[in-house]
């Protein structure tokens, strides 16, 4: 079981990022295959600021093309969307015994490794190394993970 995070997303459907076209090739393939794979409702929201920001794109897209690509995949694509479990609050709490010290920024990635954990699902594709300080996670870079399958 996988999770994709919004830099996977949004560099399968940015064709100027050096990303891509390896991205694009693992959500095809991901997208019409049986297997499902995950994304966090967290993360969609990342997704839609990156790709509606004018900061970001130089011609933004806007929030109606942005969820009408998300609709597509959770509709068509196998993409499944978490939601928070009962023991969502347990679980954070010990994420927070046993990472002591988080604070700041990391807590949005903290939020996504504790949604992983009440899921059973270990595996980030993703290029943010912060989620490197969670020993319960993978990361997986997507460009390593399209050329191990190409």
């Amino acid at each position: 079981m996988i999770l994709v995070d919004a830099n996977f997303l949004f560099y399968a459907i940015h064709p100027e990022g050096p990303e891509h076209r390896a991205c694009r090739k693992l959500l095809e393939q991901w997208s019409g295959g049986e297997t499902p794979w995950y994304t966090t409702w967290s993360i969609v929201y990342e997704f839609l600021r990156i790709t509606t920001h004018p900061r970001v794109l130089e011609r933004p897209w806007p929030l109606e093309k942005a969820i009408g690509f998300v609709r597509t995949l959770t509709t068509s694509g196998g993409l499944r969307v978490l939601e928070h479990t009962e023991e969502h609050l347990e679980v954070l709490t010990d994420c927070e015994r046993s990472h002591p010290g988080l604070r700041g920024s990391i807590l949005h990635d903290l939020h996504i490794a504790v949604m992983m954990r009440e899921h059973g699902i270990r595996r980030i594709v993703t290029r943010d190394r912060h989620f490197h300080a969670f020993d319960f996670v993978e990361v997986v870079d997507p460009l390593k993970l399209a050329r191990s399958k190409g």
